[in-house]
């Protein structure tokens, strides 16, 4: 396997630096393998916001790949995550999206586990049958500041320095008090790379996202101060407002690229994501910011998430690779767990925006993925100007998988 691995890396010898990667890496299914088994099967990735399951043996389930993932409230108050798949027959023990149960019970046999994941009940199993060597397998987790983050790897890497950094940023912002005000699942018919791509820059964003430039700024100065290192005026002035009022802004970066959290103004007077910029929740804002434009708090983290934590709301994106091209791309709109619909927030105004981001997005990603599809296509340069974020996440992915079968940097622009 490994052999092979390093047949497929030989791809990326003889690419251009700042320029897309060959064609086959948004296309071939051996490749997209190559993506599950060194990337999202080894990395942490982000799964849900804590407040999704607030009760006691409340649950969610999601799929990586071929492995499926129950993450439950225990008892005890704490989140953990286990495969789901009984240590019986392997059949799946949670089979919906979400729930809450006061016990995991496996629908085949009634296998029953306790929210822990120990082995509680086995019928007709015989004297010898040791249930302590039968709990669900775990999975690690963790919850950063509000946000749960899961990894399928035996031993996963270091992510101290992202949970300490998620902690301190999204304090003021009180996800572990909200709730989920509205989600939304849709299937973008493109590879994963080219949806983090195009949220990576803002290039596009003036021609397909009529309704977001109305308040969130498109200029590279604003969005990748990280990489090309011009900042604009308004946003240290901006940094320098909310540090002062207890909002943690300026940028913080991993030291390999793969996180990221900065805060940014929006455009004016802009509050929010509206149509109109003012608050989409302006009475019982989620975050303690003292005034209400306190910009947009943004984070991603490769390979499957990016952010916007703002003054009234929070919201929420994690992508799912599902085939070599098609990703499932998960929005979840977050406000005060007090905040009642009609009253304090109107759904529509807090989700018109993102709802029509997301679709003009899912549009250029599966244009963009059928020109690829095309033998014609040959990787085009990316703007360093516009483009810098993308050509950060193109050489993160490199490095990555290059580290991880032998290839080493040699295979991303230094």
């Amino acid at each position: 396997m490994i052999v092979d691995d390093v047949a497929k890396l030989s791809l990326l010898e003889d690419r251009k630096p700042d320029h897309a990667l060959p064609r086959p890496f948004y296309t071939d299914a051996e490749i997209f393998d190559l993506d599950l088994r060194r990337v999202w099967y080894r990395d942490w990735l982000f799964a849900i916001p804590s407040c999704e399951i607030p009760q006691t043996g409340n649950f969610v389930t999601m799929q990586v790949g071929e492995y499926a993932i129950v993450i439950v409230r225990g008892a005890d108050g704490v989140i953990r995550a286990f495969h789901n798949s009984c240590r019986h027959r392997g059949s799946r023990v949670c089979t919906v999206l979400k729930g809450s149960a006061p016990k995991l019970v496996c629908p085949y046999h009634q296998w029953t586990y306790e929210l822990d994941g120990r082995l509680l009940y086995a019928r007709d199993m015989g004297p010898d049958f040791k249930a302590a060597d039968h709990g669900l397998k775990p999975v690690a987790c963790v919850d950063a500041g509000g946000v749960v983050y899961v990894c399928l790897a035996d031993q996963p890497p270091a992510i101290d320095g992202f949970v300490n950094s998620a902690r301190r940023y999204l304090a003021p912002h009180r996800l572990n008090e909200a709730k989920i005000a509205y989600e939304s699942t849709i299937v973008e018919k493109g590879n994963w790379k080219l949806v983090i791509e195009n949220n990576r820059e803002c290039y596009h964003c003036a021609g397909a996202h009529p309704e977001l430039c109305r308040t969130y700024p498109d200029r590279p100065g604003f969005t990748s101060m990280d990489e090309s290192g011009a900042i604009e005026p308004a946003v240290t002035a901006h940094w320098e407002k909310c540090e002062a009022a207890g909002l943690p802004s300026k940028f913080v970066i991993a030291p390999d690229h793969q996180w990221r959290f900065a805060r940014i103004p929006l455009l004016g007077p802009g509050e929010s994501y509206t149509m109109d910029g003012k608050a989409a929740v302006p009475t019982k804002r989620l975050s303690t910011s003292p005034f209400a434009d306190a910009g947009s708090l943004l984070n991603f983290h490769y390979p499957n998430t990016w952010n916007h934590f703002l003054a009234d709301h929070s919201i929420v994106f994690r992508v799912l690779p599902i085939s070599p091209t098609e990703t499932e791309v998960t929005t979840k709109w977050l406000v005060h767990k007090d905040a009642v619909e009609g009253v304090d927030y109107k759904l529509e105004n807090l989700t018109r925006v993102w709802i029509a981001t997301n679709d003009e997005d899912r549009q250029v990603v599966e244009e963009n993925q059928r020109g690829i599809n095309s033998p014609a296509f040959v990787p085009g340069p990316y703007s360093t100007i516009q483009e810098d974020g993308v050509i950060q996440f193109v050489d993160w992915y490199c490095r990555t998988i290059g580290n991880r079968v032998g290839g080493g940097g040699r295979l991303a622009a230094e």
